[in-house]
């Protein structure tokens, strides 16, 4: 049984010129000590998908309908109350940007001991110490003085460290690590990624890995979820995504062929997806990715797919799934 299950989530915002649908029937599910990794473009709902498992939604968001079970319990059911003893226990988040995340006028010994604190009852002198342990694990050198610091002070990498330590403190059982690299060099990245692999092999935590990058996703997930405009379009183990397959949704094609590759001719252009994602108050009627789909059929515009199963272990959201048929212009 998976340790965290999302079956058909609508998480919508009230706005001014309508109702927003962010996320619009969103299901995955991460296993027990696995990874899944959360893959598309800005706007696609993945962030959103991922809050709205411990509620942190803006005060115009809502869940409209839908199940978030956690270990046998039904998170949509909780009150705010109830979700404080969910939050930083049993499920962590490391933000998108440190330097935002991070409190300024703190010093990173304050930050850090704050979990132990309020979720562990320990005095400042015992979070102390963890502070201590926390930063070790995180590979930070000289934690007792970087311990005394301020965010300001320490280097993109050294904050995104803190914030795993911060998201680790109370050993929760699922992290949601929400794009934790993007704003990293390539090199701080790499030890990052490695970092996060290495904690999850020493404690046996699951992972929610949310990006828009196709390269991080091949290193650190076990299995993807592919979204675009707010719903799954293909869900599949990571070797099935990045290997020969047969079956693949056109927009996760569209991502793969777009990555830089070493053996990529000098003089060859990369191929890219052609437009953007659709605004989410002007939503085509049919297929959403049909308007920048080069195998687009008169289907696709009139009809919304389902999710279907197209193998064991793979689900698509096309009528056209066969990669190689639809290449070859047989849609039938």
């Amino acid at each position: 049984m998976a340790l965290l299950e999302v079956k058909d989530l609508k998480t919508y915002f009230k706005t001014k010129h309508g109702i927003v649908k962010a996320v619009n029937g969103v299901s995955y599910s991460v296993e027990a000590g696995k990874t899944l990794g959360i893959v598309g473009e800005s706007g696609s709902g993945k962030t959103v998908s991922a809050m709205s498992i411990l509620q942190l939604l803006d005060a115009n968001g809502y869940i409209e309908s839908g199940s978030i079970l956690f270990d046998g319990q039904e998170l949509t059911k909780f009150s705010i109350k109830e979700m404080y003893k969910i939050r930083g226990n049993d499920i962590s988040v490391i933000f998108q940007e440190p330097m935002t995340s991070l409190n300024p006028v703190f010093t990173i010994e304050r930050q850090v001991a704050e979990p132990f604190i309020i979720h562990q009852g320990m005095s400042k002198k015992e979070a102390g110490k963890r502070v201590i342990d926390m930063l070790n694990d995180v590979r930070i050198p000289n934690p007792e003085a970087i311990a005394k610091q301020y965010p300001h002070q320490l280097s993109g990498g050294m904050r995104q460290r803190v914030m795993i330590a911060m998201a680790l403190a109370c050993k929760p059982r699922i992290l949601i690590a929400d794009e934790p690299s993007t704003a990293l060099d390539v090199t701080i990245q790499a030890q990052i990624l490695k970092l996060m692999n290495d904690l999850q092999y020493e404690k046996g935590t699951s992972i929610l890995f949310i990006t828009h990058d196709l390269g991080v996703i091949c290193q650190m997930a076990d299995d993807v979820a592919v979204m675009y405009s707010g719903q799954v379009v293909e869900m599949a183990p990571s070797t099935t995504i990045f290997g020969d397959a047969k079956y693949q949704h056109p927009y996760t094609e569209g991502l793969i062929v777009s990555i830089p590759r070493l053996d990529t001719p000098a003089d060859q252009r990369l191929e890219a997806i052609p437009g953007a994602v659709p605004h989410p108050l002007r939503l085509p009627e049919g297929c959403k990715f049909a308007p920048r789909c080069k195998y687009c059929q008169p289907r696709c515009v009139a009809e919304e797919p389902d999710l279907f199963q197209v193998s064991e272990t793979q689900q698509i959201r096309c009528f056209y799934p066969d990669k190689e048929a639809r290449q070859d212009g047989k849609f039938e």
